[in-house]
């Protein structure tokens, strides 16, 4: 079972996020702060961490600092999310090696799930980004065959058959 590491200082959000994970059938621990995160990183050895930014003790840009300079945790998948929506804050979070970085006023719950079915590539709910496209639609047959065709020479319009004209004398 593929597991998500929720780290949010906010108890109800990390709750709320928690409860979706799970319904989404991950396996879900989550941390209190950046310290606690680092701890549970490399205890649980998470498949994707979902991390807030401004939290006390250890910010989530130092703990993504942190968690890319261990061996055990560089390779775990990170998503930042924040209140920051400066350009900024967004390249410092890739530059440090975020894998995905949401502007938590700019996204609900589905737009985290669907990034995290994404970052991980799994199945889940989101589409794969190729398949975003439309189908496309049949193709419609020309406006001719789509009209009656005409009725036998030998039939009228009423479905009566018709006389053989007489010669002219």
């Amino acid at each position: 079972m593929t597991k998500i590491m929720v780290v949010e200082d906010d108890q109800n959000l990390r709750e709320i996020y928690s409860i979706r994970l799970t319904a989404e059938s991950y396996e879900v621990v989550s941390a209190g702060d950046g310290e606690e995160a680092l701890a549970v990183a490399v205890r649980e050895k998470p498949d994707l961490i979902l991390s807030d930014v401004m939290m006390p003790k250890i910010s989530g840009f130092d703990m993504l600092d942190i968690l890319r300079q261990t061996p055990e945790t560089k390779d775990i998948k990170v998503i930042m999310m924040t209140a920051l929506s400066s350009e900024d804050q967004r390249k410092r979070g890739e530059a440090l090696g975020a894998n995905r970085y949401l502007v938590k006023s700019q996204v609900g719950i589905e737009d985290v799930i669907n990034a995290i079915h994404e970052v991980l590539a799994d199945k889940g709910n989101a589409a794969p980004a190729d398949s975003a496209q439309p189908a496309p639609t049949p193709a419609v047959a020309p406006a001719a065959a789509a009209t009656p065709a005409p009725a036998p020479e030998s039939q009228q319009p009423n479905g009566q058959p018709t006389q053989p004209a007489t010669p002219a004398q």
